[in-house]
Protein backbone atom coordinates (compact mmCIF):
# COMPACT_ATOMS: atom_id res chain seq x y z
CA UNK A 1 0.00 0.00 0.00
CA UNK A 2 1.44 3.62 -1.04
CA UNK A 3 0.60 5.87 2.44
CA UNK A 4 0.80 9.55 2.77
CA UNK A 5 2.33 10.40 5.84
CA UNK A 6 1.74 14.15 7.25
CA UNK A 7 2.72 16.17 10.54
CA UNK A 8 3.52 19.18 11.05
CA UNK A 9 5.80 21.78 12.91
CA UNK A 10 5.63 25.44 14.74
CA UNK A 11 2.35 25.15 15.96
CA UNK A 12 3.07 25.75 19.35
CA UNK A 13 6.08 27.70 18.71
CA UNK A 14 5.41 32.03 19.02
CA UNK A 15 8.22 32.70 16.52
CA UNK A 16 7.85 31.94 12.63
CA UNK A 17 5.71 29.92 10.17
CA UNK A 18 3.68 26.72 10.66
CA UNK A 19 5.36 24.43 8.48
CA UNK A 20 3.06 21.11 7.20
CA UNK A 21 4.82 18.41 4.98
CA UNK A 22 3.55 15.26 3.58
CA UNK A 23 5.78 12.29 2.41
CA UNK A 24 4.73 9.55 0.22
CA UNK A 25 5.98 6.12 0.76
CA UNK A 26 4.79 2.01 0.49
CA UNK A 27 4.53 -0.04 3.48
CA UNK A 28 7.66 -1.76 1.86
CA UNK A 29 9.38 0.93 2.61
CA UNK A 30 8.97 1.67 6.15
CA UNK A 31 12.33 0.20 7.05
CA UNK A 32 14.15 2.53 4.91
CA UNK A 33 12.70 5.15 6.54
CA UNK A 34 13.55 3.85 9.98
CA UNK A 35 17.15 3.79 8.52
CA UNK A 36 17.01 7.05 7.61
CA UNK A 37 16.24 8.28 10.75
CA UNK A 38 12.14 8.81 10.53
CA UNK A 39 11.26 9.10 13.89
CA UNK A 40 9.17 11.92 16.07
CA UNK A 41 11.08 15.03 15.05
CA UNK A 42 10.80 16.42 18.89
CA UNK A 43 13.29 13.65 19.58
CA UNK A 44 15.82 14.79 17.43
CA UNK A 45 18.68 17.47 17.30
CA UNK A 46 18.41 20.20 14.71
CA UNK A 47 21.28 19.86 12.82
CA UNK A 48 20.56 15.83 12.69
CA UNK A 49 16.38 16.46 11.36
CA UNK A 50 18.54 18.37 9.02
CA UNK A 51 20.59 16.02 7.58
CA UNK A 52 17.90 13.35 7.42
CA UNK A 53 15.45 15.66 5.23
CA UNK A 54 18.17 16.11 2.89
CA UNK A 55 17.83 11.96 2.42
CA UNK A 56 14.25 11.84 3.02
CA UNK A 57 14.09 15.03 0.25
CA UNK A 58 16.50 13.07 -2.07
CA UNK A 59 14.29 9.12 -2.06
CA UNK A 60 10.87 10.11 -1.72
CA UNK A 61 8.11 12.00 -3.17
CA UNK A 62 7.00 14.57 -0.88
CA UNK A 63 5.15 18.24 -0.08
CA UNK A 64 5.53 20.71 2.06
CA UNK A 65 3.77 23.95 2.81
CA UNK A 66 4.76 26.90 4.64
CA UNK A 67 2.40 29.45 6.40
CA UNK A 68 4.68 32.59 7.07
CA UNK A 69 3.85 34.50 10.43
CA UNK A 70 1.81 37.09 7.91
CA UNK A 71 -0.02 34.74 6.54
CA UNK A 72 -1.01 32.37 9.65
CA UNK A 73 -1.84 35.85 11.34
CA UNK A 74 -3.82 36.73 8.50
CA UNK A 75 -5.78 33.60 8.34
CA UNK A 76 -6.36 33.27 11.99
CA UNK A 77 -8.09 36.68 12.69
CA UNK A 78 -10.55 35.01 9.93
CA UNK A 79 -11.13 31.56 11.50
CA UNK A 80 -10.23 31.86 15.46
CA UNK A 81 -9.21 28.49 15.19
CA UNK A 82 -6.20 26.68 14.76
CA UNK A 83 -7.17 23.53 14.05
CA UNK A 84 -9.43 24.84 11.52
CA UNK A 85 -6.39 26.84 9.72
CA UNK A 86 -4.05 23.45 10.59
CA UNK A 87 -7.20 21.19 8.60
CA UNK A 88 -6.50 23.21 5.78
CA UNK A 89 -2.85 22.66 5.63
CA UNK A 90 -3.32 19.04 5.82
CA UNK A 91 -5.20 19.12 3.42
CA UNK A 92 -3.28 21.29 0.94
CA UNK A 93 -0.50 18.81 0.48
CA UNK A 94 -2.61 15.52 1.00
CA UNK A 95 -4.11 16.91 -2.00
CA UNK A 96 -0.93 17.95 -3.74
CA UNK A 97 0.72 14.56 -2.74
CA UNK A 98 -1.99 12.64 -4.00
CA UNK A 99 -2.68 14.35 -7.23
CA UNK A 100 0.82 13.23 -8.19
CA UNK A 101 1.31 10.03 -6.88
CA UNK A 102 -2.51 7.78 -6.63
CA UNK A 103 -1.51 7.00 -3.06
CA UNK A 104 -3.70 4.54 -1.74
CA UNK A 105 -4.25 6.32 1.71
CA UNK A 106 -3.42 9.24 3.88
CA UNK A 107 -2.28 8.96 7.46
CA UNK A 108 -2.11 12.32 9.99
CA UNK A 109 -1.20 13.14 13.40
CA UNK A 110 -4.64 13.36 14.87
CA UNK A 111 -4.94 16.86 16.49
CA UNK A 112 -8.88 17.41 16.66
CA UNK A 113 -11.83 16.54 15.42
CA UNK A 114 -11.60 14.26 12.39
CA UNK A 115 -14.09 15.85 10.00
CA UNK A 116 -12.00 18.98 10.17
CA UNK A 117 -9.39 17.37 7.69
CA UNK A 118 -11.71 15.37 5.56
CA UNK A 119 -14.24 18.51 5.19
CA UNK A 120 -11.35 20.32 3.72
CA UNK A 121 -10.29 17.42 1.03
CA UNK A 122 -14.04 17.33 0.20
CA UNK A 123 -13.74 21.06 -0.52
CA UNK A 124 -10.97 20.18 -2.96
CA UNK A 125 -12.74 16.75 -4.39
CA UNK A 126 -10.11 14.56 -2.65
CA UNK A 127 -11.72 11.62 -1.52
CA UNK A 128 -8.28 10.02 -0.71
CA UNK A 129 -9.26 6.96 2.79
CA UNK A 130 -7.65 9.47 5.44
CA UNK A 131 -6.91 7.93 9.19
CA UNK A 132 -6.21 10.11 11.78
CA UNK A 133 -4.35 8.89 14.96
CA UNK A 134 -3.10 9.76 18.05
CA UNK A 135 0.97 9.57 18.26
CA UNK A 136 0.88 8.55 14.56
CA UNK A 137 4.83 9.47 14.69
CA UNK A 138 4.36 5.37 15.24
CA UNK A 139 3.85 5.34 11.40
CA UNK A 140 7.28 5.43 9.72
CA UNK A 141 5.33 7.66 6.64
CA UNK A 142 4.45 10.16 9.75
CA UNK A 143 7.60 10.31 11.52
CA UNK A 144 9.29 11.17 8.23
CA UNK A 145 6.78 13.81 7.05
CA UNK A 146 7.73 15.16 10.94
CA UNK A 147 11.15 15.14 10.16
CA UNK A 148 10.16 17.04 6.74
CA UNK A 149 8.25 19.66 8.42
CA UNK A 150 10.82 20.12 11.23
CA UNK A 151 13.81 21.06 9.14
CA UNK A 152 12.01 23.27 6.98
CA UNK A 153 10.93 25.03 10.50
CA UNK A 154 14.51 25.60 11.53
CA UNK A 155 15.67 26.44 7.73
CA UNK A 156 13.08 29.30 8.25
CA UNK A 157 13.83 30.37 11.45
CA UNK A 158 17.36 30.50 10.72
CA UNK A 159 16.35 32.80 7.19
CA UNK A 160 14.75 34.77 9.70
CA UNK A 161 17.02 35.56 12.48
CA UNK A 162 19.19 35.94 9.66
CA UNK A 163 17.27 38.79 7.80
CA UNK A 164 16.50 40.13 11.12
CA UNK A 165 19.41 40.28 13.62
CA UNK A 166 17.76 38.65 16.64
CA UNK A 167 17.60 35.19 17.84
CA UNK A 168 14.52 33.62 17.77
CA UNK A 169 13.85 30.79 20.44
CA UNK A 170 11.71 27.90 19.65
CA UNK A 171 8.84 27.24 21.94
CA UNK A 172 6.61 30.14 23.83
CA UNK A 173 8.48 29.89 27.55
CA UNK A 174 10.05 33.13 29.01
CA UNK A 175 13.32 33.40 26.86
CA UNK A 176 10.86 33.90 23.99
CA UNK A 177 8.97 36.51 25.53
CA UNK A 178 12.64 38.10 26.27
CA UNK A 179 13.86 37.66 22.18
CA UNK A 180 10.12 39.54 21.65
CA UNK A 181 11.04 42.54 23.60
CA UNK A 182 14.57 42.95 21.95
CA UNK A 183 12.91 42.50 18.73
CA UNK A 184 10.39 44.90 19.51
CA UNK A 185 13.19 47.75 20.72
CA UNK A 186 14.84 47.08 17.16
CA UNK A 187 12.05 46.43 14.54
CA UNK A 188 8.94 48.36 16.34
CA UNK A 189 6.15 46.50 17.42
CA UNK A 190 4.20 46.80 14.38
CA UNK A 191 6.71 44.42 12.94
CA UNK A 192 5.97 41.29 15.40
CA UNK A 193 3.41 40.14 13.14
CA UNK A 194 6.37 38.82 10.55
CA UNK A 195 8.00 36.74 12.66
CA UNK A 196 5.11 36.26 15.56
CA UNK A 197 2.06 34.26 16.16
CA UNK A 198 -0.10 36.80 17.35
CA UNK A 199 -3.09 35.18 19.04
CA UNK A 200 -0.01 33.71 21.44
CA UNK A 201 -0.19 34.61 25.03
CA UNK A 202 3.65 35.14 24.22
CA UNK A 203 2.63 38.50 22.32
CA UNK A 204 0.36 40.59 25.41
CA UNK A 205 3.74 39.61 27.53
CA UNK A 206 5.85 41.48 25.17
CA UNK A 207 3.23 44.37 24.46
CA UNK A 208 2.19 44.48 28.17
CA UNK A 209 5.50 45.01 29.59
CA UNK A 210 6.69 47.62 26.79
CA UNK A 211 3.78 49.70 27.95
CA UNK A 212 5.28 49.66 31.50
CA UNK A 213 8.27 50.38 30.13
CA UNK A 214 10.11 47.29 31.49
Amino acid sequence: MRVIGVDESGKGDFFGPLVIAALLASDADQDRLRSLGARDSKLVADSRALAIDEMLREEFSHAVVVISPSEYNRRYQQIRNLNKLLAAGHAEVIDRLALQSGADQAISDKFGKPELIEGELAKRGQNIPLRQLTGGEAIAQVAAASILARAEFIRQMDAMSQKFAVDFPKGAAAQVDQAGRTFVRIHGEAALSQVAKLHFKNYQRVVQSRLAGS
